[in-house]
């Protein structure tokens, strides 16, 4: 008899281990991965197979004391009722889930749950008559078409059977789909039963892919021809360096720091050419705002339908039929955003993350993991190689690349093409404003517009802010409109004249007088996007001698599904144009004719109070400067800032990151933040404050202890604060930063705490083990 160790999937810390159950005989399609339907308690649960073992001497001498039923199994072990799903995933992603689980104090079963394909799963719910099994909700889609049969040459239709006659004729030229039929004569059915009876047709069923042009069916697994231009010698020694950590089979890391337009993605593809010609995947990952039609294009013109997409733009069921394709082994290359990472590849050979320094890598509800981290324990168990990529590597990846030895550093320093990097013009907005000007574009960026429309090129235009103005305030008492579940201003939007919050999406019509003294002048300070459209397009209209096509983007105007795509088509097909946007521009564009990029406000990052404030300010400016100049046509940036002389900023405009490490390093040092720490961030909130802070003074007497009891020398933790967002969604927010040695076991540390704490039905407690943000 064996046994199977098994996790319910139930999302709770109170079930936070695997249960031993019996496998009957002749279960013979139980595997580890498989979702399975068992007995627990007074009722039956999904759970999915961690392990499958015969028992260990222990559970053996256990076993033989006990009773056995009829079938053969102990009395006291429940057995597996029945297998409910094919396998999700095996040994190396249920060790992975135990990892996450682990490491950042996550409820296994939400860490199983990464591994399983999106709408995929079977369930348990509770009905009138007590708890039943409901089917997935995503399954797969079986397209019935039709052909010609071995009968179609002898078989005559009568002269009248106008729709039999009709279809054979169209059938002679290929496959069709019934649908297709349907949609060209009408009612179908009887004409086909009668065909097929006759054997001058047979009907068929083909797999279909949800989001392909017509449902496209399985496609063969070949490499596609493409154009590979000639490599530069830092690519050649970046190609080479990874193929090095490749043939190792021993999880080694290379970081390739190149600057924007230096070739990273040919560099990546050259790397997986050899992975997949021997025959093993590789995994892809770019921040989801970078997931844009170009980024994928460019794997699919090298590696063709073996390239599999997922990221959360697409449909349940376009995810699940990529997810599918991996599992089959039809798809080698898999593309995607974070989550990408869990996908049912075979036999990993490479995990590429690009753009490796952005924060989207970092999951903001349990498991928060850090794909990073992920996948440098994934090819380590799995004899892999990671690939780190980025124009502006994170300070923890950098620090890891001077200091592990299984990490290679290779710099990119030039571009590819040759061609200088664009030069950057810092703006002092505060010297513009002394000397009389009231405008939100400069002198500089107005004479800089000016001149590239007349050359009928492109500009790009950046503005982390959406919305029409950052808040509104009544000149005659001070007031400013804030959210009732928030402790955030709300932002105007001028386009149904609201007032919105950006964090809970509460939102109210703006009132026509102040609401605490009836006066009427409210005045609309900050700037979002769609105050700057309405200002750009007022600008171009002054300017008289051009004409220009303005395209917003930010979270407002790509929410449906397609906007992103068709947004980028519009700005790219258009003569001249200007593209006005979010961070979500500051990369993955690339553009020939794109020669000024214009940072309407660098300062939205900078101010806030969060010890990552300064490098994502540097990162962003050098990101959004590559968009500029990257083809034949001379690049320019121009920076807008009240803060021009902060160091971010300043080492920004010279590309002098050295600089911007030496005063960043040296602060974080002082403060006691990573890359020299090791963080976690447990964060409590409930809707009544005096629970929260009663709530956290408790967790953070047990914590005070555990530390105490463990001897844990070199960590500091912080007493209970509120948040920097104190109030947020309608929930008081308090929070407790610990920082440890870079080596420590945060999660073995405190795991015994937080799974032993009694659970509080009106305050919820998470901890945030490597959190990007303290916020």
């Amino acid at each position: 008899m064996n046994i199977a160790r098994i996790v319910l999937d139930i999302p709770t810390q109170a079930l936070d281990e695997a249960y031993t159950y019996a496998v009957p005989e002749g279960m013979d399609d139980l595997a580890v991965g498989c979702a399975v339907v068992v007995p627990f308690g007074g009722r039956r649960a999904v759970g999915f197979v961690m392990e499958v073992r015969e028992p260990d001497e222990r559970e053996a001498r256990l076993f033989a004391g006990d009773q056995l039923t009829l079938s053969g199994i102990p009395s006291k072990m429940k057995p597996v009722e029945r297998v409910v799903s094919k396998s999700f995933f095996d040994a190396d992603g249920a060790a992975c889930a135990a990892f996450l689980a682990e490491r950042y104090l996550a409820p296994l079963s939400s860490c199983v749950r990464l591994f399983t394909p999106p709408g995929g799963v079977p369930r348990m719910v509770r009905g009138r008559n007590g708890w039943r099994l409901e089917e997935p909700a995503t399954k797969e889609v079986d397209v019935r078409w039709v052909r010609l049969a071995s009968g179609a040459a002898s078989f005559t239709p009568r002269k009248s059977a106008v729709k039999q006659i009709a279809i054979l004729q169209a059938l002679a030229a290929g496959e069709l789909r019934v649908s297709d039929l349907t949609a060209e004569y009408g009612a179908v059915s009887s004409t086909l039963n009668s065909l097929v009876k006759h054997g001058a047709i047979e009907i068929f069923e083909r797999r279909s892919l949800r989001g392909t042009p017509q449902g496209a069916e399985y496609a063969a697994t070949t490499l596609a021809p493409a154009a590979r231009p000639q490599l530069t010698c830092g690519q050649q020694e970046a190609v080479a360096a990874i193929d090095a950590a490749y043939r190792a089979h021993a999880g080694g890391c290379v970081v390739v720091d190149g600057v924007t337009g230096s070739g990273k993605t040919e560099v990546y593809l050259r790397a997986i050419e050899t992975c997949v010609r021997e025959g093993r995947s590789a995994i892809v990952l770019v921040p989801e705002i970078s997931l844009t039609p170009q980024t994928v294009a460019r794997f699919r013109g090298r590696f063709g339908d073996m390239v599999a997409v997922l990221h959360s733009r697409m449909s349940a069921g376009e995810r699940f039929d990529q997810w599918d394709l991996i599992r089959s082994g039809t798809a080698r290359v898999v593309v995607g955003a974070r989550s990408a990472l869990f996908a049912p590849v075979r036999d990993l050979g490479l995990v590429v993350i690009d753009e490796e320094h952005e924060g989207s890598y970092k999951q903001d509800q349990a498991p928060r993991y850090v794909a990073r981290d992920v996948a440098a324990w994934m090819v380590a168990r799995r004899g892999a190689a990671l690939v780190l990529g980025s124009a502006t590597p994170s300070i923890e990846t950098l620090y890891r690349a001077r200091h592990d030895p299984s990490c290679t550093l290779v710099r990119l320093p030039q571009r590819a093409n040759g061609k200088p990097m664009p030069q950057i013009t810092v703006v002092d907005m505060a010297r513009e404003f002394s000397n009389g000007s009231r405008r939100m574009f400069s002198r500089t960026l107005s004479e800089a517009l000016h001149e590239i429309l007349r050359a009928r090129h492109k500009a790009v235009l950046m503005l982390n802010q959406r919305g029409f103005a950052s808040f509104v305030l009544c000149r005659a008492c001070g007031f400013v409109p804030t959210c009732p579940n928030c402790s955030t201003s709300l932002t105007y939007h001028e386009q149904g004249n609201w007032l919105v919050c950006h964090h809970c999406g509460y939102r109210r019509h703006t009132p026509p007088v102040c609401p605490e003294c009836g006066s009427p002048y409210l005045k609309k300070f900050g700037a979002g996007t769609q105050r700057v459209e309405a200002e750009l397009v007022g600008l171009i209209a002054e300017f008289g001698d051009v004409a220009a096509e303005v395209v917003r983007m930010d979270a407002d105007t790509t929410s449906r599904k397609g906007a992103h795509e068709a947004l980028l088509e519009k700005f790219g097909s258009a003569e001249t144009a200007v593209l006005l946007g979010t961070q979500m521009i500051a990369k993955g564009l690339d553009f020939d004719d794109v020669t000024l990029v214009g940072v309407i406000n660098a300062d939205t990052q900078l101010r806030l109070p969060d010890f990552r404030s300064g490098e994502r300010t540097f990162d962003l400016i050098e990101q959004v400067a590559g968009r500029a100049g990257r083809a034949d046509l001379p690049g320019r940036v121009i920076v807008q800032t009240y803060s021009a002389d902060a160091v971010p900023i300043r080492a920004a405009a010279r590309y002098d990151r050295e600089a911007f490490l030496a005063n960043e390093l040296e602060k974080r040092k002082a403060l006691g933040y990573p890359p020299y720490v090791r963080l976690a961030d447990v964060l409590v909130w409930g809707k009544r404050e005096d629970q929260v802070q009663e709530e956290a003074r408790s967790v953070y007497a047990a914590l005070r202890a555990r530390l105490a009891e463990a001897g844990s020398q070199g960590w500091l933790m912080l007493p209970p604060v509120p948040c920097v967002l104190s109030r947020l969604r309608g929930y008081f927010r308090y929070h407790i930063t610990i920082k440890a040695p870079l080596e420590a076991d945060i999660g073995g540390v405190l795991a015994t705490v937080f799974r032993s704490r009694k659970t509080n039905p009106y305050v919820n407690v998470a901890v945030d083990v490597d959190p990007q943000s303290l916020l």
